[in-house]
């Protein structure tokens, strides 16, 4: 069996791991306006000059100016470590030299492999990861919730299976996911979180996807297999990916088919009988028109509360056709009477997407600047939001770093008069990055979750080192936020002394 645990493709694409020499980092955004989403890392720019918070400075009615209101929920000795974990992932050589030693034979010894990984878990994997287990996991939900008002989404971070048995077994640990969180308070979590991926090999994923887009490309074209779901392209997706007409599915591929669609419809039932609403990942282009035909065929199904939607599907606003699909989709679900959940993004692949375009000769499917991206982000985030005001069941995840959108976001919640309590808008950051916004938003009246990963502390290091390149690239607000702790830390020391 063949399962990769949270891995955040830092090794598949567009990363990967060396012997002989440090790992280069990820490309990430680095602007003020602009910094790495949740899931979602993409467009880089020149580094600005350091924004410097001054008094009574507020993005609309979220205030990140009094580090003592902010960070009045952290005990010491978390902001402490917190501080410390942030910094040294933002020191460049630092980074690499993790990701060298994570390569080399040190982890061959039974004696350094155990120091490195009680390092690693005294210190990242505590900082980034809630827990080894389900029920680690949730007691760390417990206990975020408890000290700060701030939600979990449990993620049980594996992806990338390429067989049934890993896919079955995968499945399981969802399950398990969704039993962890009904055991929770409904005000402790907001949603789990499962990666098609991880539930239906890639290679047939691919299969699905080339076969859809040839459906598009040609109207004579039909698949028998096909369930009925929402539209997954528009006039501008790429269709570069499929040149030629494929191969029909094999009689084994359309049972792996049927056995992914059983496997993501026992979890949307699970979380259906829990009232848990289940986030669905993205992924690159390659894979997403598959991703997207089975979330929205699953939402048709499990979509049955007028007011709440079960089954939430994510929106990457990099990709120059997000803003139109989306508006086919909501235009189609609204017709069909389908209440529907969605998870907006900037987006996670800018350097694969890049170069599969450029060895196909195409033109990268990502917009061309990060204000393009901005402005997609915002637009779609309007859209949503305007739709979950009017009394349908629109859900709306807002998952970004970005404290422009957190404000943009804010002002538009006011208003369209929304109530911030209702859920149907919700933002989310990394569990262990951007604490500032998320307090900054909790305390501005939003429903506000931390994307919480779990699983064992040696499949993590890939996660890990991941969450130390994307810190090192938040130039602007990640050093924010770091001085704001810098701050806070030496307003309660002289205030012992005092």
């Amino acid at each position: 069996m063949a399962t990769r645990l949270l891995r955040t493709n830092f090794i598949r694409r567009p990363y990967r791991f060396s012997a002989l020499k440090p790992v280069g980092p990820p490309t990430v955004t680095a602007s003020t306006a602009a910094v790495p989403d949740i899931l979602s890392f993409g467009q880089q720019e020149p580094e600005p000059p350091l924004h410097h918070p001054k008094p009574n400075e507020a993005h609309h009615d979220i205030d990140l100016s009094d580090q003592a209101r902010l960070f009045s929920s952290m005990p010491t000795s978390a902001l402490l470590r917190s501080t410390a974990v942030l910094h040294a992932a933002a020191i460049g050589p630092m980074v690499d030299v993790g990701s060298w030693i994570m390569s080399s034979k040190l982890m061959d010894t039974a004696l350094t492999r155990g120091m490195v990984l009680g390092l690693v878990k005294s210190t990242f994997y505590d900082h980034f990861c809630a827990g080894e287990d389900a029920a680690a996991a949730a007691e760390r939900v417990r206990s975020v919730y408890e000290a700060s008002g701030l939600k979990g989404m449990l993620v049980y971070g594996v992806e990338h299976a390429d067989d049934a048995a890993t896919c079955d077994e995968n499945m399981q640990h969802f399950l398990r996911t969704i039993e962890a969180a009904k055991s929770l308070p409904t005000s402790h979590f907001s949603s789990v979180v499962v990666k098609l991926t991880a539930i239906c090999p890639i290679s047939l994923l691919k299969r699905v996807s080339d076969l859809l887009r040839w459906e598009y490309k040609s109207q004579n074209f039909k698949l028998s297999w096909k369930l009925r779901s929402f539209p997954v392209f528009s006039d501008s997706s790429p269709l570069y990916h499929t040149n030629s007409e494929p191969e029909p599915l094999t009689a084994e591929e359309e049972r792996e088919l049927e056995a992914a669609h059983v496997r993501i419809q026992e979890i949307c039932r699970k979380c259906q009988e829990s009232n848990v609403p289940l986030l669905v990942d993205a992924e690159d282009t390659i894979l997403q028109p598959a991703i997207d035909y089975m979330a929205y065929s699953s939402a048709i199904i499990f979509n049955t509360d007028k007011d709440r939607p079960i089954v939430y599907n994510t929106i990457q606003a990099y990709l120059r056709d997000a803003g139109e699909r989306l508006h086919l989709a909501v235009q189609e679900a609204e017709k069909e009477g389908v209440p529907m959940g969605f998870k907006l993004v900037r987006g996670a692949y800018m350097s694969s997407e890049a170069r599969l375009a450029d060895s196909l000769g195409h033109k990268s499917p990502i917009h061309d600047t990060i204000q393009n991206t901005h402005a997609c982000y915002n637009d779609c985030m309007t859209f949503l939001m305007e739709k979950a005001s009017n009394g349908s069941g629109f859900g709306v995840v807002l998952a970004t770093h970005n404290a422009d959108s957190g404000g943009l976001a804010s002002k538009k919640a006011s208003e369209l008069n929304i109530d911030k309590k209702n859920g149907k808008i919700e933002f989310a950051q990394l569990y262990g990055m951007s604490d500032a916004l998320s307090f900054g938003l909790k305390r501005a009246g939003f429903n506000v979750s931390k994307y919480m990963p779990y699983g064992p502390v040696e499949t993590a290091i890939p996660y890990l080192l991941r969450r130390a390149y994307e810190n090192r690239g938040m130039m602007a607000t990640g050093a924010n936020d770091r001085q704001l702790m810098r701050m806070e830390l030496k307003r309660r020391l002289i205030a012992g002394i005092a």
